[in-house]
C-alpha cells in the first residue's frame, strides 16, 4: 500500500490561502479570512464542497506540480495525448504606492505548451460551508455567483457557456481567468493577469532574496520560510497554527480540529524562524496584535485567539463528509477555554528581539513598561498552577514541565528587557521568578531514570522536555542533557527519525501516529549536544515525509504518510531551526 501524501500545494498573499491539488482543482479555500467559511471545500465534502478545476477532457493526462523557482505561484502541468499546457496559479501580492497590495482575487493562466489539447473548466463555488449554493449569471466577460455573503466574480476571456456548462473546448491560445471576492476586476483582463504574476513572482522572489540561509538544506529552509510567510494574516498581524481544519492524525482517530486561528505557543516557534532567516517585520507586525490583546484582557489570556483577536472560538460541527470520510469536520476550537500557563513566558520571549536587536527600530520601546510586568506577574499568579499543557489534554490538568520551562525563560527574557532600561524593580521580580521556576522544574527530575518527566508527580514522558537543551536550560555538554536524550530516544524514538509526542493514554486513546516537530526538536537537541552525525542524518530522513512540493503535514507515520493539518506551521517552524543549528554547529567546528 502506497503512502498517504497531501497531493496539494498552498498559495495566498498574506490576507487568504488557497489549496490546489495535482488536477489543478482548488481543494480548499476559505474567504475573505482564515478562519472563514470555505468558497471551495471539496477537501472535506467531494459533493457539498465545490470545485474549481482546470484539466484536459482526457482521463489519461499525467500531471506535475511544481513552483516558479523561489516564489508561493504554484504551476500544475499536464501532458494528454493532444498536448500539454500548465496551469499557473497566483494568489497576488506587490508593492503599489509604496503599500502591501494583496486583493481577496484568484489569477489562474492557462498557458499552451504544445498541441491543441481539449480542456474541461468548472467553477462551483459555495457558501456557509457547502450550506448554500450560489445562482449563476452570465453577464459580457463575467459569471457572477449570488447570494454569497459579498459579491463573487469570475471574469475569464474563456466562453463562458463552456464554464457554466462544464463543456469542454480546444485550448489553442493561452487563456486567464480570475476569481474574485469583494471588489471585481474592471481592468483589462490579459494584461492585468500576466502583470500581477510577474509581480507577485518578483515580490517573492525579493523576499527569500533578502532571507538569510545555511550553506545546507536550503532547497528545504526556502520552502519552508515561503509556507511559513503564508501563515500571516497582515492587516492584523496575527499568525495561525495551519489553514485547514479537521485533518484527521491518522484515518478514524476523530482526532480532527480546527487549526485557523492563533496559538501564542506556535507564533513564538513561527517568529523565532523568521528571525533565524533574517526577517523581523513580521514581528513588528505581531507586536501590533499582541499588544492590542494584552491592552484589552483582564486577568489573563487565552491560549489561542483568532486572528483579529476575537476571544470566542466556539467548536461546533458541521455535517460533511470529512476528509477520506473522517468525522467530525470541527470549526472553531474549544481549548480557548483551557489554561495554558506558557503562553506568558512564550510571548516574552517572542518580543525580547523588539527591544533587544540593535538592527531594529522600534518605536514603541516604552511599551515595555505596560506589557512586561504585566505578564511577568502572570507567570508569578500561575508559576505552580496546574494546566491542559501545549498538548491541550481535554481531561487532566498538571504542573507541566514545558510550562515551568517557560516561566524560567520568560523571566530570563523580561530580565534582559528590564536590563536594557536599567529597571532594577523589574530585574529584580524577573530574577526570582526565574529562580521559583528553576526549583520547580527540578521536581520533575527523575533521579532513577535520569531523566525529566511530562509534570512534576507525572511518569510519563514527553518529547517537549527535549526544549530543555535546545533553550539552553541544562548546558548542552552536561551528563543531565545527554542522558535525557538517550531516556527519551529509548521510549520516543521511531523508525526513521519519527518521533512521537508521548505514547501513554490520553482523551482520544493511544497516539497512533508522530508529531512532526518533535522529530526536529530531537534533531536540533542532538546538534546541541555534539551529535552531529546523527542529526544529519536524522534530518535527511525526516525529508522523506514532506509532499511532492516539499510541503510537511502536522503529523506522519513511519509507512511515509502524512496525517493532520496541512502545511502544519510548527513542522517548517522545527525544519528551519534544526537545519540552522546544525549550520552553526558546522562552521563553529570548522572555525576550531
Amino acid at each position: 500500500m502506497r503512502p498517504h501524501k497531501y497531493k496539494m500545494g498552498i498559495i495566498g498573499n498574506c490576507s487568504y490561502l488557497a489549496y490546489i491539488d495535482d488536477r489543478a482543482d482548488v481543494k480548499w479555500m476559505c474567504m475573505p479570512r482564515f478562519d472563514s467559511s470555505f468558497l471551495f471545500g471539496s477537501l472535506l465534502d467531494e459533493e457539498k464542497g465545490g470545485h474549481f478545476f482546470i484539466r484536459p477532457m482526457d482521463d489519461t493526462f499525467t500531471s506535475v506540480q511544481y513552483y516558479v523557482p523561489n516564489t508561493n505561484v504554484l504551476c500544475t502541468e499536464f501532458k494528454c495525448r493532444d498536448g500539454r499546457f500548465v496551469v499557473k496559479d497566483c494568489a497576488p501580492r506587490m508593492r503599489i504606492h509604496e503599500r502591501q497590495f494583496r486583493p481577496l482575487m484568484l489569477v489562474r493562466k492557462i498557458e499552451l505548451l504544445e498541441g491543441e489539447p481539449a480542456i474541461l473548466i468548472s467553477c462551483q463555488p459555495r457558501g456557509d460551508y457547502g450550506k448554500v449554493v450560489p445562482e449563476s449569471v452570465i453577464a459580457s466577460n463575467h459569471i457572477r455567483y449570488l447570494n454569497l455573503d459579498q459579491q463573487v466574480r469570475l471574469t475569464t476571456d474563456v466562453p463562458l457557456t463552456y464554464i457554466q456548462k462544464e463543456q469542454s473546448f480546444v485550448l489553442d491560445q493561452d487563456r486567464y481567468l480570475v476569481l474574485t471576492y469583494g471588489e471585481p476586476l474592471e481592468a483589462p483582463l490579459t494584461e492585468t493577469a500576466d502583470e500581477f504574476l510577474r509581480k507577485t513572482i518578483e515580490d517573492w522572489q525579493s523576499y527569500i532574496k533578502s532571507s538569510y540561509l545555511p550553506d545546507i538544506y536550503q532547497d528545504e529552509i526556502i520552502r519552508s520560510a515561503l509556507v511559513l510567510k503564508l501563515h500571516q494574516y497582515e492587516d492584523t498581524g496575527g499568525i495561525i497554527a495551519a489553514g485547514t481544519t479537521s485533518l484527521p492524525e491518522f484515518h478514524d482517530s476523530t482526532r480532527n480540529w480546527d487549526y485557523r486561528y492563533c496559538w501564542f505557543r506556535d507564533a513564538h516557534y513561527t517568529l523565532r524562524a523568521f528571525n533565524q532567516t533574517g526577517h523581523f517585520e513580521e514581528l513588528e507586525k505581531y507586536f501590533d496584535f499582541i499588544y492590542n490583546i494584552i491592552h484589552n484582557a483582564t486577568n489573563s489570556l487565552q491560549p489561542l485567539y483568532s486572528i483579529t483577536g476575537d476571544k470566542k472560538l466556539y467548536e461546533t460541527t458541521v455535517e460533511l463528509e470529512g476528509y477520506l470520510g473522517n468525522k467530525p469536520v470541527r470549526i472553531g476550537n474549544k481549548a480557548y477555554v483551557q489554561s495554558q500557563h506558557d503562553v506568558y513566558g512564550q510571548v516574552l520571549v517572542s518580543l525580547l528581539p523588539l527591544y533587544s536587536d540593535k538592527r531594529l527600530i522600534f518605536k514603541k520601546k516604552s511599551s515595555y513598561r505596560k506589557i512586561v510586568p504585566w505578564l511577568l506577574g502572570q507567570i508569578e499568579r500561575t508559576l505552580a498552577e496546574p494546566d491542559s499543557g501545549l498538548w491541550e489534554f481535554r481531561q487532566q490538568v498538571q504542573v507541566h514541565t514545558y510550562t515551568l520551562l517557560f516561566h524560567w525563560a520568560g523571566a530570563k527574557a523580561a530580565y534582559k528587557i528590564g536590563s536594557l532600561f536599567n529597571d532594577q524593580d523589574l530585574m529584580l521580580k524577573a530574577r526570582q521568578l526565574a529562580a521559583a521556576a528553576d526549583k520547580l522544574i527540578d521536581k520533575a527530575y527523575d533521579n532513577e531514570r535520569k531523566l525529566y518527566t511530562q509534570a512534576i508527580g507525572s511518569i510519563n514522558l514527553d518529547a517537549s522536555t527535549l526544549s530543555m537543551i535546545t533553550m539552553d536550560y541544562l548546558p548542552h555538554d552536561s551528563e543531565k542533557a545527554r542522558l535525557h536524550i538517550a531516556a527519551l530516544e529509548k521510549e520516543l524514538l521511531t523508525d526513521k527519525g519519527l518521533f512521537y509526542r508521548y505514547k501513554h493514554y490520553d482523551d482520544f486513546g493511544f497516539p497512533e501516529s508522530t508529531f512532526l516537530v518533535c522529530a526536529f526538536w530531537y534533531v536540533d537537541a542532538l546538534a546541541c549536544v555534539g551529535r552531529i552525525d546523527d542529526a544529519m542524518r536524522n534530518l535527511d530522513q525526516l525529508l522523506q515525509f514532506s509532499n511532492h512540493l516539499g510541503i510537511f503535514s502536522e503529523d506522519a507515520t513511519i509507512d511515509g504518510s502524512q496525517w493532520g493539518n496541512f502545511p502544519q506551521t510548527y513542522s517548517h517552524v522545527g525544519l528551519i531551526n534544526a537545519a540552522c543549528r546544525i549550520s552553526r554547529k558546522l562552521d563553529k567546528a570548522d572555525f576550531l
